[in-house]
């Protein structure tokens, strides 16, 4: 009898050889789990860094509605960039309502705006020059002409002047530089469109 118990052991027991094939199988778990968790690591760094860079300095918006066509339409997708000289002409993002609306500066603090019946618009006396917009409008506004921009304040329209809701009414009225995402530099969707704006 104890010489079939001895065989029956010696038969349950691992071989040499299937001993290493499992250590090998438990070293390559444990290396892969680390690997897998140094990359994931490595993924969560960048992906973090890649947000807070998008966030804080280069914003990338999604234009929605009618106010800048034909110019910008709805669905394309802009770059951004902080900052706050802008310049006549410039077209920028900010903040309105918990929405963020995109817009063209037309005068800065301090200067006098005036818009005629027919749209045509004056800075300091003096009409612009308006290649983006299509079709001249007045427009929905409330206020009285010559209007001065307050302090730190932004004047801005849309290129779509009948339709566009912007500093020519009270409700929005200038812009605050502290409601300023950004200057819209370039259109990277739809690909036909891709470029400067």
């Amino acid at each position: 009898m104890r010489k079939k118990e001895r065989e029956n052991k010696r038969l349950d027991m691992p071989t040499r050889a299937e001993l290493e094939k499992e250590r090998d199988r438990v070293r390559h778990n444990r290396q892969y789990r680390q690997t897998l968790r140094s990359t994931m690591g490595v993924l969560v760094v960048v992906a973090a860094l890649a947000i807070l860079a998008a966030t804080l300095w280069l914003p990338v918006l999604r234009i929605y509605g009618t106010s800048m066509t034909p110019n910008l339409t709805a669905g394309d997708i802009v770059l951004s960039v902080k900052g706050s000289d802008f310049k006549t002409g410039d077209v920028i993002a900010f903040y309105y309502n918990n929405k963020i609306l995109v817009k063209r500066v037309i005068a800065g603090p301090g200067d006098w705006v005036y818009i005629d019946d027919d749209g045509n618009v004056f800075v300091n006396g003096e009409e612009i020059d308006e290649p983006y917009v299509q079709e001249k409008a007045l427009g929905e506004t409330d206020l009285e002409y010559p209007y001065q921009v307050p302090e730190k304040r932004w004047f801005v329209m849309g290129d779509h002047r009948s339709v566009s809701l912007d500093s020519r009414t009270r409700a929005i009225g200038p812009i605050a530089e502290e409601m300023i995402v950004g200057k819209l530099e370039g259109r990277i969707w739809p690909l036909n469109k891709i470029g400067k704006i």
